[in-house]
């Protein structure tokens, strides 16, 4: 049975849109090795649409000369969520259609490993809602940015979680691995 891990890139004030604003801080070696090490466990992929259509045009001609992840995100599965058409191809990418929470229930139970999950903010709020989420990885930049979409927007469902590991970085962003309570 495979679990679902997120990755986030969320500032202070929990801002985490078009993570750009991150560039500033660097990219520190250790953060990589985190990463690389969630990305290594994971066999499939799940992104929202709006994801998915940021994701492949970033990625799919990337080489691992250009970065050390492009191998796992242009070869590994990709399932999509969505309810409309999507507009990018990119290789191994299959679309699952709209968010259906026995739908995800039966992708954890038919694989193994971890699914891993990044940006796609609508779709992990209603993973978490549902109890889905096995672990979640906050890279919490030291910025407050005032305005953008928040991960946690208002009106959101009360999300109660476990602390399962922290590291902080050279460049002032913080990893903290959050499981369910």
């Amino acid at each position: 049975m495979a679990t679902i891990a997120v990755h986030e890139f969320i500032s202070l004030d929990g801002v985490f849109e078009d993570p750009s604003w991150t560039f500033e801080f660097g990219f520190d070696p250790k953060m990589g090795e985190t990463i690389g090490a969630i990305t290594n466990a994971s066999s499939t992929i799940l992104l929202g649409r709006t994801t998915h259509q940021m994701f492949a045009p970033a990625w799919r001609e990337r080489t691992v000369e250009d970065d050390p992840g492009a191998p796992f995100f242009n070869e590994t599965e990709k399932l999509v969520v969505h309810t409309r058409e999507l507009t990018e191809e990119w290789n191994n990418t299959t679309s699952i259609g709209g968010y259906d929470p026995d739908k995800i229930r039966r992708l954890k139970d038919e694989r193994e490993g971890a699914i891993f999950v990044s940006g796609s903010g609508q779709l992990v709020r209603a993973l978490l809602k549902e109890g889905l989420v096995d672990n979640l990885h906050l890279f919490v930049y030291p910025i407050a940015l005032g305005s953008g979409a928040r991960f946690w927007g208002d009106g959101a469902d009360p999300t109660k979680l476990r602390l399962n590991a922290t590291d902080v970085y050279d460049n002032g962003v913080v990893h903290l691995d959050y499981g369910p309570a």
